[in-house]
């Protein structure tokens, strides 16, 4: 690829992050105005995408990036192929939307500013992970999603309600792509594949290993978080507190879609297998028809579309577990279908809401002449979303039910859940579309009227998109279907199915559908009360699941917080040289690095003299009878070391620890004198032994891995490199000096700093002198606080 299409493609990923930087300006210079400036952004990169287009239909995936951390061997590297393309399309252009719509409908204020900074922050995010092709990159951008939504989410900080369903979605997102992290480490340890294009080109690289079965689950874990399946969906219904933009963008064509798009890009390299085509039909499934259960039970139109979102994402999870060809196919056009057809429903909800000041279903009716075109906008968009002709979800309906009506028990299963979900959908859309407009109009919002062309403009044309895509199938399939479904596939697909008369089983299923869901939706008041009085019958669920986890974990911090911080010194000691014991003996037990017959080096008579007067000095600072002469002795352990490396040919390191140890013992000295400590240890035996125990456990175990180390072969890579560079780099002919002065300059730097502070703490130590207590201190006190009278 040349230089000027990286480049281009590099602007691609800027453009929104660039939008986002300059939006509280504009704002503030072209005020509601200032939406249409930031939404050329989006569709710039948008425009510069489709310039792309042709070689993406040839099926050659563009790459592009560059070394950012060489030394570990990552990347800053990016590939467009059909299937990122398919879903930076929809970013962007379902993106352009929004912002347009937001303009309308976000009041004036300063917080517009930071709202349309973040919603492009998330967009450059979402895009920037759809693109990725380095492992760790996917990663940094997938967790950019999540802290992203956690603004746009909690944007509404004052109220409570927002900000723990900012905190939940993090959370819960969060510890997601903290597996997902696991996963892509494990697998690129594994293989030595960094990208997802070495990944593609060897589909079985994974497969083969024994980390197969890890890998998988830690992976699903992340895209299950992300995509709300069932029991981590509680995230999403409670993410509804953030602003209807928002919930139209995140909920629609971004945030929820990115576990789709990575169960999508995956599958050639983790699917085909058994565990693949058992966990995620059945979570799919489960997630499917229970969402759909649940958004009957709600009144709020933005809940009951936020569930039928996880049903949705519950049905393309259960079509990729089943993985056939028509599968796939099928999850890529319905994919399309619903990021249309919900941001279209999320927008008719924000326009409702904007002008009748609810949401609530039971409070709304007899809009349709006040708001024709939110009106019309609705037909579309439940139409699409009930799967009926001539829209886009007809056809992605069809499919569906192409891919699961299979004769064995799989199929079965798959198709009564596909029938009822739907089915359930379809009645939600339809109490969406027609309820708040059919009737008459309650009294309380007889002021509803038709909003600024800014917010019904976006469902609009959204419903429009629906439509035109199912008329002009083959345009849609040559630019999305059939470009999207190859990446997914490992292979050359072409998806043909256009609108037409297409007797079977998929449209008898269709058929049923329609049905089910007009009789449920002429019974969606009493199917309301059914499901609230079964959901009190049960009780407790994994929202309240989530609030009881996040108490415990404060409680057991609380508590853990008070055992290990109690602000004594001693304990600090103890629990910190613990953990290093620990640490040192579980690694070499786990390495089986532990020398079975530990041999001493050969030593002069001299040196064993050395070793004996450091044992001497170790058995006097433990006998010592007061402070002063602990140490003293304690001190002839460094003069002792120095004394060693003067033996063996330092004399300026042995020259700088004999300055070091002297220091250290007259300064402890010296504030030893100024405490008040008890001449000797007078603590009982109980406290004395495991703390004695600890010592030895510490000193022993320091002892093996030092052993362990000095018997391995020596490596003079290090010091081959200082003798070969130290004068021709630093011009010194005194390796340690070189090193000390200029390879690793900064680190004596701090190294001196350190000493500095810490000769300024003693100092203040040695000035404090005892101050007489004030015997009425406590009366005082207690009198400004009121519990005396002067």
């Amino acid at each position: 690829m040349n230089s000027l299409s990286s480049g281009l493609l590099y602007l691609v990923l800027a453009l929104p992050f660039i939008g986002a930087l300059i939006a509280p300006l504009s704002l503030i210079a072209l005020g509601r105005f200032g939406s249409l400036l930031l939404a050329c952004f989006p569709i710039g990169a948008l425009a510069i995408l489709f310039q792309q287009s042709a070689q993406v239909q040839e099926r050659v995936p563009i790459l592009f990036g560059f070394d950012w951390i060489p030394s570990f061997g990552v990347r800053l590297s990016f590939r467009l192929d059909g299937l990122s393309f398919g879903f930076a399309f929809l970013i962007l252009a379902i993106g352009a939307l929004v912002v347009l719509y937001s303009g309308g409908y976000m009041p004036k204020g300063s917080k517009r500013g930071r709202f349309f900074a973040y919603i492009l922050l998330f967009m450059g995010a979402m895009l920037g992970l759809v693109l990725s092709d380095d492992l760790i990159t996917l990663f940094v951008f997938w967790e950019l999603t999540s802290i992203t939504s956690f603004l746009l989410i909690g944007f509404n900080f004052e109220k409570e309600t927002a900000r723990r369903g900012a905190m939940q979605a993090l959370v819960i997102t969060g510890g997601g792509g903290l597996a997902l992290l696991a996963g892509l480490l494990l697998i690129r340890e594994a293989t030595g594949l960094t990208s997802l294009t070495a990944l593609l080109e060897q589909p079985d690289a994974v497969r083969a290993l024994s980390i197969y079965g890890p890998a998988l689950v830690l992976v699903l874990i992340g895209a299950f978080t992300k995509s709300a399946q069932m029991p981590f969906h509680v995230w999403l219904p409670n993410a509804m507190e953030a602003p209807t933009p928002v919930s139209s963008y995140l909920h629609s064509a971004t945030m929820v879609k990115a576990g789709i798009y990575l169960l999508m890009r995956l599958f050639p390299v983790l699917g085909g297998t058994p565990a693949w085509e058992t966990i995620l039909p059945l979570f799919g499934g489960v997630t499917l028809v229970i969402a759909a259960f649940l958004a009957m039970r709600q009144s709020d139109i933005k809940l009951m579309l936020a569930y039928t979102t996880v049903a949705s994402l519950g049905l393309l999870v259960m079509l990729l577990g089943i993985g056939s060809e028509l599968a796939i196919e099928a999850a890529v056009l319905y994919l399309f279908a619903h990021s249309l057809a919900k941001a279209c429903l999320f927008m008719v909800a924000g326009s409702i809401d904007h002008s009748a000041g609810t949401r609530d279903i039971r409070a709304l009716g007899g809009l349709a002449r006040k708001m024709p075109m939110t009106f019309a906008a609705a037909i579309l968009g439940a139409a699409a979303m009930g799967g009926l002709p001539p829209l886009f979800g007809f056809l992605a309906k069809e499919e569906v039910y192409a891919a699961t009506a299979t004769a064995d028990l799989t199929g079965i299963l798959t198709t009564m859940a596909a029938v009822v979900g739907n089915a359930l959908m379809f009645a939600v859309a339809l109490v969406v579309a027609i309820k708040p407009f059919a009737g008459t109009m309650p009294s309380g919002i007889r002021k509803a009227h038709e909003s600024t062309p800014l917010i019904w403009f976006g469902p609009i044309v959204l419903g429009v998109v629906g439509l035109l895509a199912a008329i002009f199938s083959q345009t849609t399939h040559q630019f999305i279907s059939n470009p999207m479904s190859p990446p997914a596939l490992d292979g050359a697909v072409a998806v043909d199915i256009a609108l037409g008369f297409h007797w079977g089983p998929a449209l008898i299923l269709s058929i049923v559908t329609v049905a089910l869901g007009i009789g449920l939706f002429l019974r969606a008041t009493q199917m309301r009360a059914l499901v609230a009085d079964l959901l009190r019958r049960v009780g407790w669920g994994p929202d309240k699941g989530f609030d009881q986890l996040m108490r415990g974990l404060v409680v057991m911090a609380f508590h853990l917080t008070v055992k290990l911080q109690p602000g004594r010194l001693d304990v600090y000691m103890k629990v910190t040289i613990a953990v290093i014991v620990a640490t040192l003996w579980i690694t070499m037990i786990w390495a089986g690095s532990l020398p079975t017959r530990p041999s001493m080096p050969d030593l002069y008579f001299y040196e064993w003299g050395v070793i004996g007067l450091i044992v001497l000095g170790a058995v006097v600072v433990v006998l010592a009878n007061n402070r002063l002469t602990a140490i003293v002795s304690l001190g002839i352990q460094g003069l002792a070391v120095a004394l060693l490396f003067m033996l063996l040919g330092a004399p300026d390191l042995s020259f700088t620890q004999f300055m070091v140890e002297i220091l250290s013992v007259a300064i402890l000295a010296l504030v030893m004198t100024r405490l008040r400590l008890m001449p000797a240890d007078r603590r009982p035996w109980r406290n004395i032994i495991p703390e004695a125990a600890l010592a030895i456990a510490g000193g022993v175990g320091f002892a093996l891995f030092l052993l362990h180390i000095t018997q391995r072969p020596f490596d003079t890579t290090i010091g081959d490199f200082f003798t070969r560079y130290s004068y021709v780099i630093a011009h010194g002919r005194n390796i340690v000096n070189v090193i000390l002065v200029d390879f690793r300059g900064v680190d004596t730097f701090g190294e001196i700093a350190v000493v500095l502070t810490t000769g300024a703490a003693i100092l203040a130590l040695v000035r404090i002198r005892a101050v007489k207590p004030d015997p009425h201190y406590s009366r005082k006190r207690r009198r400004r606080a009121g519990e005396l009278q002067p």
